[in-house]
């Protein structure tokens, strides 16, 4: 009996999640015409790119090679500049610096083809305590938490295509028409009547 009320707990917590539109962390609801995207980036193998493409997957979102013909029909996903900064937030009695604020800018664009050009970007925040008397242990943890934000901000980035999703929908009458954009233009200049920053 106890068994059988612990299952109708356990179906009923399933039941109330699925119905309000809960999803696991790291995962969105990608807008239907962005489930199959070409990634561009100018380190196609660095960790924003590698960090950028799992986030896709687990989207399950098909990436695929870029060509002219793939470029004239599925959306891109141009990934643009990493900024790493830090800000010194707390000191020691010494004068020291006691704790540090780490940020991360990640800049993309989505081309849509025939549609415009959406750019995006994220911010990701977070602290960081120096440690004077553990040098090596304090790289090693500075690194994961960069790499913690890096991957942060590949979440943030994949949610900001549902902004893009309800930007294309709501200018449709004032977006350029197909042949403003060229499919597969690598430039990333564009004039101010085809794109819409989405920060």
């Amino acid at each position: 009996m106890r068994q059988l009320i612990i299952r109708l707990f356990v179906l009923l917590a399933v039941l109330i999640t699925a119905g309000c539109g809960f999803h696991p962390r790291g995962t969105t609801s990608v807008p239907s015409e962005m489930k199959t995207l070409i990634v561009q980036s100018g380190d196609p193998y660095g960790p924003l790119a590698r960090a950028v493409r799992q986030q896709l997957r687990i989207n399950n979102v098909t990436i695929i090679e870029d060509s002219k013909a793939a470029s004239a029909k599925y959306p891109t996903l141009r990934l643009g500049a990493e900024g790493q900064g830090r800000d010194t937030a707390s000191v020691f009695i010494s004068g020291t610096t006691a704790e540090y604020s780490l940020v991360m800018t990640v800049t993309a664009q989505v081309l849509l083809p025939g549609k415009g050009i959406y750019p995006i970007s994220t911010t990701v925040y977070r602290s960081f305590f120096d440690n004077p008397n553990a040098a090596l242990a304090k790289d090693a943890e500075q690194d994961m938490i960069v790499q913690e934000m890096r991957q942060r901000a590949s979440e943030q980035l994949v949610r900001k295509l549902l902004t893009v999703h309800a930007a294309q929908e709501s200018n449709k009458d004032t977006l350029p028409q197909p042949e403003t954009i060229a499919p597969g233009q690598n430039s990333p200049e564009v004039s101010s009547s085809s794109a819409t920053s989405l920060q």
